[in-house]
């Protein structure tokens, strides 16, 4: 065993990664036709699975960067393969919100699946098998397998249950996917026969020491075999051409999960691998990165702008804000990297709800259409009151998750001088603004057209439910944001440490003051977002 390895620190990784195919098994039990009790069983494990992942808060310690509640046995001794868990404050809330939104997914696909009812679930058990097990592996060969795992169950539910295209987008989807993961594999193998181990924290170890070294050019190498890869999840421009149609064809809890959680594995890959392992290749590319992000910010926002589907221009804002996620990571700065982390979580919630709510509306209608809608408001006030919730928590309203993440992203660039980008990105933010209150205007505000549309029914309760619980996050996300932030401090500022002197960079050289605390940053948004809502009040007469 490598000497970087600590003392295993309990199983509750372990138990929370694989407690969802032990629900799988179960479904397996049950009569295919058994529609009732293949639902409540799924829903019953995924809850379970959502608590489970709530202890990791009471285990987690706020004041250290390095690796915790860490599980480490030999796996494959002849190859240097361990079974290597372990969390940090990048990795924590990406597995609560794995374990939570898929509830939600179950929930919404209640009465909308009719077919193969118990293979649908059963994949969705072992998605969450799959995305859990990618942010708690601290094994490369490991966090391989679950990579490649999570991908099965994701082409199925897109090909099999999915809408029109649904055959030519889950082949475009696990086509790309794969071109790279291959790349991401031979560079895999390469550190690992460099190193003599699979061992992820091992691996930094031995390049922070000095016990192995990579040239320029082949730590640059490294570092595109790894980005690719990850940057194809993203997916960042002009790598993005996949997702549209992913998610326009995908069932509601494919696309809940994609936007949610899978997007959110290719920043996270950013932050763990391409980040600590190949410091001064990513110093060296971070402005052509950060560039591709902000041509990915402006073009999806105008191209979201001009669609005609309601689910391809959410699909859009995937795009469009996940470039800010980007460019947050890439200017090395302490805010803007906290910034990215925590939008990453706010975007999951946020678009996960308006996707739910495109779902309902096409258990209605049957359509995407954005034309086929028009003066839903009156038949159905509720569910258009939860769609605008969604909407201003997707354009960065204060007082909602979204302001928190872009404001610190933006604060953090402009803090390491990068003004033009900084402009360019707030571009994006106004944008956001222009297309979805566009849509919603066209999809509730304007006259009924559609004859049908006026003896629609509003939500129902289950509907209700799972769009009052979004709701609730979202509020909490952004007036609690210091509840999140302060368990990351720690570990952002380690890893930045790690890459600026790694990168022949020193952190407060960076800019030429002192960054503020990013939790500071956050509470001071709270601070200006009630300040804002004070004016108002006062301004009315």
């Amino acid at each position: 065993m490598d000497g970087a390895l600590v003392a295993n620190q309990g199983y509750l990784l372990t138990v929370l990664t694989f407690f969802p195919l032990l629900g799988t098994f179960a479904l397996l039990l049950l009569k295919g036709d058994d529609h009732v009790w293949i639902r409540r069983l799924t829903l019953v494990t995924s809850i379970i699975e959502f608590i489970l992942s709530l202890l990791l808060l009471r285990g987690f310690d706020i004041s250290t960067g390095s690796y915790q509640l860490q599980e480490i046995y030999d796996w494959i001794p002849s190859l240097h393969i361990h079974y290597h868990m372990g969390i940090d404050g990048i990795s924590l809330f990406l597995v609560i919100l794995t374990t939570f939104l898929t509830p939600l997914a179950v929930l919404c696909s209640w009465n909308s699946i009719h077919e193969h009812v118990k293979e649908f679930f059963a994949m969705l058990l072992v998605l969450e098998m799959g995305m859990v097990g990618v942010f708690c592996s601290l094994d490369l060969f490991l966090f391989f397998l679950f990579w490649e795992v999570m991908l099965i169950p994701m082409y199925f539910l897109i090909g099999i249950w999915g809408h029109g295209r649904k055959i030519y987008a889950a082949l475009k989807f696990i086509l790309y996917t794969m071109l790279g993961s291959i790349l991401m594999l031979v560079a895999i193998l390469w550190l690992s026969r460099v190193s003599g181990t699979f061992d992820l924290v091992a691996i930094q170890s031995m390049l922070s020491s000095g016990q192995i070294s990579l040239s320029w050019h082949t730590e640059l190498l490294m570092f595109l075999a790894f980005m690719l890869a990850f940057a194809i999840k993203v997916p960042l421009f002009p790598l993005h051409t996949w997702l549209p149609d992913a998610h326009t064809e995908a069932p509601t809890a494919g696309s809940v999960i994609l936007a949610g959680v899978l997007l959110k594995m290719g920043t996270y890959g950013m932050l763990r691998f391409c980040l600590p392992l190949f410091p001064e290749a990513a110093h060296r590319a971070a402005p052509v990165i950060a560039v591709l992000a902000i041509i990915g910010i402006v073009y999806a926002a105008l191209v979201a702008m001009v669609q005609h589907d309601l689910k391809r221009l959410v699909a859009y804002t995937s795009v469009s804000h996940l470039g800010f996620v980007v460019l947050g990571i890439f200017v090395f700065n302490p805010v803007a990297m906290e910034g990215a982390i925590y939008q990453m979580l706010n975007h999951g919630v946020s678009t996960g709800m308006l996707f739910l709510v495109c779902g309902m509306l096409y258990d209605r209608r049957h359509t995407y259409e954005i034309k086929e809608f028009g003066g839903l408001l009156k038949p159905m006030p509720i569910l258009c009151a939860f769609f605008l919730f969604a909407c201003l928590s997707s354009l960065a309203l204060p007082m909602l998750n979204g302001f928190i993440g872009e404001f610190m992203i933006l604060i953090g660039v402009f803090d390491s001088h990068h003004f033009a980008w900084a402009s360019w990105a707030a571009t994006g933010a106004i944008l956001s603004a222009v297309y979805l209150l566009w849509a919603y205007q066209r999809v509730a505000m304007e006259k009924v057209t559609v004859e049908k549309n006026e003896k629609l029914p509003d939500a129902t309760p289950r509907e209700r439910l799972i769009l009052i619980v979004a709701s609730l996050v979202i509020l909490f996300m952004g007036i609690f944001s210091p509840m999140f932030t302060h368990r990351m401090d720690a570990t952002t500022t380690a890893l930045l440490q790690q890459v600026s002197n790694k990168g022949g960079y020193q952190v407060g050289a960076l800019r030429s003051r002192p960054a503020p605390h990013a939790s500071a940053v956050a509470s001071s948004a709270h601070e200006l977002a009630l300040r804002s809502v004070s004016l108002e009040r006062q301004a009315r007469p």
